[in-house]
């Protein structure tokens, strides 16, 4: 079994920029990373020598999603979540907090846990912290996390302070609930918009002790600058020893600027989900393929980029694909969203060591101002 842990490699002298290397049961993450969706145990439409191919080395799971169907018991049975979807390297399961209150028709929140209506079936179902913890084990992801209240933005100070310290109790029941020493534990820092709150819940955090620390509930609709003051209170009370996962979060531009406040994993929804709805990142911004200007455009999507996609196909025959709902335009599509998005970690990774992290920025910024004018 590999050492597991984190330890960081270099900081960038002019932000809270770092490389590190998250090591799990399955290997070892290169951080700043992006994390593939694949709450399903899939990354839709695409295989898991896709992903390797890519150079992912670590992708999300959602214990919400495989709890319901097909169940965690199941995958346990047919030997873990791992050998299930025949993916050997690392796995996070997010603990399915924001789908409970996303996702089921009805749900009740109370200091034991949560009840809720699956959004498959209408059963009720009954989460607790321990619970959740079971299920993560149960699975055998390399990361687990514990169960933590989600609020809508905007949300009143008081509500955010309820559901900070909910929160927390939950987390320190999780902890106590581990049983499993190859599984890393991340809590889960909350507290809505409010930077004040975000610091209590990082120190109280800190003070029950976890593998690392994710920022959950931000980019619901608050400003940028509004998430960065939070991340920035947040992070202050982190100790630099542990990863800091900043969830949910993955606009290209929230990357860059998540790296620079100090942030070490990432995951998003965005480049699978605009794949699938022809939407394409680039160096230059974003392109919609359905769009007519693209119906006899023989060039790649974008001509700097070196994907499969790029080197074989045009504009044109993307937008045939799109346009005639065939399944390979979905995977060709979220195959280059996906490539897109490992290659920015790369450059990322690479301008921290390097000391041009905010030439790096620049630059990007730059691109996408000289293409819209």
């Amino acid at each position: 079994m590999l050492a597991q842990g984190f330890r960081v490699l270099q900081r960038e002298g002019h932000s809270r920029a770092r490389v590190g290397e998250l090591s799990t049961a399955h290997g070892v993450v290169q951080t700043p990373a992006f994390m593939p969706v694949g709450s399903q145990a899939t990354v839709k439409g695409l295989s898991s020598d896709d992903l390797t191919g890519l150079g992912f080395e670590m992708v999300l799971c959602n214990a919400y999603h495989l709890y319901l169907r097909p169940g965690h018991q199941l995958i346990a049975e047919l030997g873990g979540l791992h050998r299930f979807m025949g993916w050997s390297r690392s796995i996070l399961t997010d603990s399915g907090g924001y789908q409970v209150f996303s996702l089921a028709p009805l749900c009740k929140v109370s200091d034991d846990g949560v009840t809720f209506q699956s959004h498959l079936d209408g059963s009720l179902h009954h989460l607790t912290p321990e619970r959740v913890i079971e299920i993560q084990e149960s699975l055998g992801a390399d990361v687990a996390m514990t169960l933590d209240e989600c609020l809508r933005y905007p949300a009143a100070e008081d509500a955010a302070e309820a559901a900070l310290l909910r929160t927390t109790q939950w987390a320190r029941r999780s902890r106590d609930a581990r049983r499993r020493p190859d599984q890393l534990l991340f809590g889960i820092v909350q507290g809505a918009h409010y930077p004040g709150l975000r610091a209590r819940a990082a120190a109280a955090l800190v003070e029950i002790g976890f593998d690392g620390y994710a920022l959950g509930g931000l980019s619901v609709g608050e400003d940028k600058e509004v998430m960065y003051v939070a991340l920035d209170a947040a992070v202050a009370e982190l100790p630099e020893s542990a990863p800091r996962y900043l969830m949910g979060v993955g606009t290209p531009e929230d990357l860059i600027e998540g790296v620079a406040h100090g942030m070490d994993l990432f995951d998003c929804v965005m480049p699978t989900r605009h794949g699938r709805t022809g939407w394409l990142f680039t160096s230059f911004g974003r392109v919609l393929i359905k769009n007519a200007q693209y119906a006899r455009d023989e060039s790649p999507v974008d001509p700097t980029c070196s994907c499969p996609v790029c080197r074989s196909y045009s504009r044109a025959y993307l937008r045939h694909l799109f346009l005639a709902k065939e399944m390979l335009g979905v995977r060709l599509n979220t195959l280059h969203n996906l490539h897109f998005f490992a290659t920015l970690m790369t450059g990322l990774r690479d301008a921290v060591r390097q000391g041009r992290l905010a030439e790096f920025r620049d630059q990007f910024y730059a691109n996408r101002e000289a293409c819209q004018t």
